[in-house]
């Protein structure tokens, strides 16, 4: 198993597995993400209350959970990068930003849109959009600061600090609607007794969760593949990849 993950961890080794896991990942996510929002959209029956207002759940709810999950992905590679200097983790590190805060985006527009309807509001200072608007924040700022430092080296390791200082928002995030009197609804799926969605809009919620995340994994290999392919053009074994592909 250490043999294994030591071989794979080289950048010529992943950057192969990338390519063949790439292969099948993008079919597979396209055709489960349209199926998933043909589900989501059009077969899941209305809710009593919001109508069909409440569809854009099945976009929001799971780019929330990720916009969490790629930041703990992002940080936990950064601390592996920072602590052991593992070059396939810094690129992870640094390639999860762009995808993270893309999430995090999207979370504040859908949540902006459903918000509309039923508040009333676009936007009110409500702590989980707060916490959440600070979550896009740390993702702009890795994204700003590795850019801002010419040694890409030395760039990874200082976002890697930034990264793993701001994991402290995460729970603030996730606890927000339970901490405080907040105008976001609280817990659903995760409520320890029983999730409050009923099984017909819960299980195309769940499914759409799953979609995303081999959407992101989709996503972090080709960015993944690229990286490598940039920091590698002119080293002799990426000169004979890319020739054996020609």
């Amino acid at each position: 198993m250490l043999d294994a993950t030591k071989r794979y961890a080289s950048l010529p080794s992943f950057y192969r597995l990338c390519g063949r896991l790439f292969a099948w990942l993008l079919p597979a996510t396209v055709a489960l993400f349209a199926a998933g929002l043909v589900w989501g959209l059009y077969l899941a029956p209305a809710d009593y209350k919001q109508g069909e207002a409440y569809r854009i759940m099945f976009i929001h709810v799971p780019s929330a959970w990720m916009s969490l999950l790629v930041y703990m992905v992002m940080a936990a590679a950064g601390a592996v990068a920072l602590v052991w200097r593992v070059k396939l983790a810094e690129l992870i590190h640094i390639e999860c930003a762009p995808v993270g805060a893309s999430f995090t985006a999207l979370t504040l527009a859908t949540g902006m849109l459903w918000g509309k309807p039923m508040w009333g509001a676009f936007w009110v200072w409500d702590a989980r959009l707060t916490s959440e608007l600070i979550l896009l924040f740390l993702y702009l700022g890795v994204i700003a600061l590795y850019a801002a430092i010419p040694d890409r080296r030395k760039a990874a390791r200082a976002t890697a600090v930034l990264a793993i200082v701001g994991v402290v928002n995460i729970p603030v995030i996730h606890y927000s609607v339970i901490w405080w009197n907040t105008l976001h609804q609280g817990p659903t799926v995760t409520r320890l007794d029983a999730p409050a969605a009923h099984i017909s809009i819960l299980a195309p919620l769940l499914f759409m969760a799953v979609v995303f995340k081999l959407y992101f994994i989709t996503v972090l290999l080709a960015r993944l593949r690229g990286s490598i392919a940039e920091q590698c053009r002119a080293q002799q074994w990426f000169r004979d990849e890319a020739a054996g592909r020609a």
